[in-house]
């Protein structure tokens, strides 16, 4: 009896430690529901309450800023930059080089009717154009860099693998920074240097009204810049002054007022830039093989007296007033 009883005693032990073991996982991955529920309803009673959607925490550093928990306004900024901005870039430059492609299909290059006439005179002097060629250098880093943070890791970064993308992306991240000074000055200085020449007058109405030329037949009258021009110069200084203000707050957010502003002048940015770029695309696609004789003006500085005529016959007229006066204008062609 005894043997047997000892022997019950020890099955039911062995059960009972057998249904501890087996019951103690169980119990382990057991959760408590009500608690995250409780801090779920908190925010979603906080967002209710908040017209602004803003939801704020507490701290104990001295920066409040970081107390804000939840800001719908970021989720709406990283949607525009990451879905909206890649549309407007693609639009605005993809969509500019195929309407230039598809014009010079059509139009073909502009030609000098008359052909050269070996004579030349000057239209930039030396300083004109270092001020251009300092603008236009630092614009196409300014641009490339630029269209790297928005375009870069769709298409470079498959191209070129982690580690190589990484390192363009620090250089250009530096030299975006560092030439945007001097794209700042080239900008005032065209301004101060150029704005003389470029007020809208009804000279530039009927030019516009004729096709510049570039439709059509025949050039109608212009003088030292034809709308066309003044259409770039004004969108290079309103777009550069855009570009500069916001830039400057990027660089120093400190100074931008708050996220909000920041984020604000992140689009501003992003935007007019693009906008600049298909813009620049178009003056560069007229300056070199859009037009025959062009490109010299700043190149050499010296533009072909039948070209001349025949695009800015007005300044030409001009020109030649003085030369009367005793300023040449006009010398033979080397």
């Amino acid at each position: 009896m005894r043997l047997g009883a000892h022997f019950r005693f020890l099955i039911v032990g062995l059960a009972l430690a057998l249904t501890v073991a087996i019951a103690q996982p169980a119990a382990a991955q057991q959760i408590n529901p009500t608690a995250n529920a409780v801090k779920e309803q908190q925010l979603l009673d906080a967002l209710r309450g908040n017209p602004s959607g803003e939801v704020q925490g507490r701290i104990s550093i001295p920066d409040g800023t970081a107390a804000t928990l939840i800001r719908p306004a970021g989720r709406e900024w990283r949607e525009f930059h990451q879905g909206t901005m890649l549309r407007v870039g693609a639009i605005a430059v993809l969509g500019m080089l195929a309407l230039l492609a598809a014009f010079y299909l059509v139009r073909g290059r502009v030609k000098v009717e008359a052909g050269l006439s070996g004579r030349t005179m000057t239209r930039f002097n030396g300083f004109e154009r270092f001020m251009h060629w300092m603008t236009a250098t630092c614009f196409i880093v300014l641009a490339l860099s630029g269209l790297n943070v928005t375009f870069g890791k769709a298409v470079l970064l498959p191209l070129l693998g982690p580690q190589a993308f990484t390192n363009v992306s620090l250089a250009a991240k530096w030299a975006h920074n560092y030439l945007a000074w001097p794209f700042m000055l080239g900008i005032a200085m065209m301004f101060l240097v150029w704005i003389k020449d470029n007020i809208p007058t009804g000279t530039d109405l009927k030019w516009l009204a004729a096709g510049g030329g570039l439709v059509g037949k025949g050039h109608p009258p212009a003088r030292r810049f034809n709308a066309g021009q003044k259409v770039i110069f004004w969108s290079v200084v309103l777009g550069g002054a855009a570009l500069s203000v916001s830039g400057v707050y990027l660089l120093f957010p400190a100074f931008a007022g708050g996220v909000l502003n920041l984020q604000f002048w992140n689009v501003i940015h992003g935007v007019v830039s693009m906008l600049m770029v298909a813009v620049i695309l178009a003056h560069i696609y007229i300056g070199s093989i859009g037009m025959e004789g062009a490109f010299d003006a700043m190149g050499s500085g010296e533009v072909d007296l039948n070209w001349a005529k025949e695009h800015h016959s007005l300044w030409v007229a001009d020109q030649m007033k003085k030369g009367q006066a005793g300023a040449p204008a006009m010398q033979p062609a080397e």
